[in-house]
């Protein structure tokens, strides 16, 4: 399965450049002979095409490298480092296209065009439609970024070339110097381009937060577990496509026997693992479930901080007995909450302090 994927994208960025060099080599040549810097700069951004795919291709290869003793996650992340790569050089390409068109609007200069421009680019923006709809068909079969953000490129690159289209044009018959301002928009475009990429590929490289769906996906999951009283502390680890790791605590009643909570855990992790794809590690948190002290004091400490921190999260408690008695609890709090983890643990603390003759031990966590 994995090589016919790899077929198919390979097929696709092969195809996708040997399409390039052709658009390439005609709108080159076609703004060199007409002296049109706007074609030539649509031109050449074909050519930056041509790198993207090669380095897309590479990226193919070596992302689907088994996992190894360097890399024991495997290599899926290749295809990020690829795609950074390639926004790097589309930005370059913007940055220079953009002082080429404002040198030529100083200029004041103006150039002619023929018919055969007008075909070249007519072409261009057909093929380009073409491209679209191709790499957008491999994309939904084989899920593959790369391709997904090709089709996008390759939309974005019929719009430049119709403001390219519309710049000749408009210099040919109202003698206005549009094909400098043709070339500052194409460039623009082709630069917001390269900072989408660049954001995209950095996000995920950088440990992006995984697709809510997924998140609620598990949880549900989980809930089913038989005996499973509450799940809290999921995480999930992306490695790349179809690289997925998550780790959770499922709360389940202290009084069942070891033997039995395990076989329900390790239950829900090979259904995790056939239902989403994701390796997941539980980790089991008995619930002292005949404790009326610590349930009182739970119950008590819940009211008394109800409203103080939006989406506050109280769990995993208990009472640990001892020359004194240690309240021990976690907090999760949303990661977008303004009030510091030092803040609400120094809340929580006066708060247990305040309902008893009890110690404190809290641990805050953004989730």
């Amino acid at each position: 399965m994995m090589n016919k994927r790899l077929s198919a994208e390979a097929r696709a960025g092969v195809l996708g450049m040997l399409c390039n060099m052709l658009l390439a080599a005609g709108k080159i040549a076609a703004g060199a002979v007409t002296g049109l810097l706007s074609v030539m700069t649509d031109g050449i951004n074909n050519l930056s095409d041509c790198g993207s795919s090669l380095v897309a291709l590479i990226s193919f290869r070596v992302a689907n490298k088994p996992a190894d003793r360097e890399h024991p996650y495997g290599h899926r992340r290749a295809e990020y480092v690829a795609t950074m790569c390639i926004a790097f050089l589309v930005l370059v390409l913007a940055v220079e296209f953009v002082r080429e068109s404002a040198e030529k609007l100083i200029a004041g200069e103006r150039d002619a065009s023929a018919w055969w421009v007008y075909l070249v680019l007519g072409i261009s923006v057909l093929v380009k439609a073409g491209m679209f709809f191709g790499y957008r068909a491999v994309a939904k079969r084989t899920d593959a970024d790369p391709l997904r953000a090709a089709a996008t490129d390759s939309a974005c690159d019929c719009i430049a070339t119709l403001a390219v289209l519309a710049g000749a044009l408009v210099s040919q018959f109202t003698g206005f110097a549009a094909d400098g301002w043709a070339g500052i928009l194409v460039s623009l475009f082709i630069g917001w381009q390269g900072v989408k990429l660049l954001s995209e590929a950095s996000s995920k490289l950088l440990g992006q937060a995984p697709d809510a769906a997924l998140i609620a996906r598990i949880r549900a999951i989980l809930a089913e577990g038989e005996g499973v009283l509450g799940v809290h502390d999921l995480r999930v680890y992306g490695f790349g496509k179809g690289v997925t790791f998550a780790t959770a605590h499922a709360e389940m009643d202290a009084s069942l026997p070891a033997l039995t909570s395990h076989a329900v855990l390790d239950g829900l992790e090979r259904r995790v693992l056939a239902e989403t794809g994701v390796s997941l590690t539980l980790h089991l948190d008995p619930v002292v479930s005949d404790d009326a002290e610590a349930k009182e004091l739970e119950a008590r400490l819940r009211a008394a901080v109800e409203g103080s921190v939006e989406g506050l999260n109280i769990h995993d408690f208990r009472l640990v007995r001892g020359r004194t008695k240690k309240a021990v609890f976690e907090a999760g709090i949303p990661f977008d909450c303004p009030v510091s983890d030092g803040q609400v643990r120094t809340d929580l603390e006066r708060a247990v302090r305040i309902l008893g003759d009890y110690e404190p031990s809290v641990t805050v966590e953004r989730e």
